[in-house]
């Protein structure tokens, strides 16, 4: 379920505290979290809305939307906008129910300096990651970002002669082990990631 960074930090401030969407069936599972820009978010409810005009003002109000005017409009059929997943969303309406669970995870692991069984593990996750055809790239991608800091991402995947895409996808995994963090602006190795290198460059 994507969720934009305004709603995202909304939903933590308590703010919005709901999303209707158009699906065919429900995409979230009721108990689950999403990852997001704010941090962890709940799903705690997920019903099927049949009645658009029950809808009140307070709903739009909790969705973060400006009126109930504007929050019909969006959800009439042919306001419909073509789904990441293909096609134009589905022909029911669900209101999800939503709460914010906690911080990023990986913002405290990022911040931890690991131990040097944890800098094993960390090479062993690496180098699955490694094990592609086009060959090892965890290493050189970790010294880049931590030679070019905050460095606009397209100048970077243009410094590194790679495609930019491609290049984000990357340092997402490498986000997810607690290595890197992301800025408005570009990247920069966390405590964790810096330590890494570190270790590395004292066994090589």
């Amino acid at each position: 379920m994507l969720l934009s960074k305004p709603v995202a930090e909304g939903i933590r401030a308590g703010r919005i505290t709901q999303a209707f969407r158009r699906w065919d069936s429900p995409r979230v599972k009721v108990g689950g979290t999403q990852l997001t820009s704010a941090g962890l978010v709940r799903f705690d409810a997920c019903t099927e809305v049949t009645d658009l005009d029950r809808l009140t003002e307070r709903d739009a109000e909790q969705a973060g939307v400006k009126d109930l005017a504007a929050l019909r409009k969006a959800l009439e059929p042919s306001s419909r906008k073509p789904s990441p997943r293909g096609g134009r969303g589905g022909d029911r309406i669900f209101r999800v129910t939503l709460s914010w669970a906690g911080e990023d995870p990986r913002t405290a692991l990022r911040e931890s300096l690991p131990d040097d069984g944890e800098l094993r593990d960390i090479e062993r996750r690496l180098a699955r990651l490694d094990a592609r055809p086009t060959g090892p790239w965890t290493r050189d991608i970790l010294e880049w970002i931590r030679d070019n800091p905050r460095v606009v991402s397209k100048e970077l995947a243009a410094l590194r002669d790679v495609e930019l895409l491609p290049m984000k996808a990357d340092i997402r995994k490498l986000k997810a082990l607690g290595l890197t963090i992301s800025h408005d602006v570009g990247y920069e190795l966390s405590p964790r990631g810096a330590a890494y290198l570190t270790w590395l460059a004292a066994l090589r």
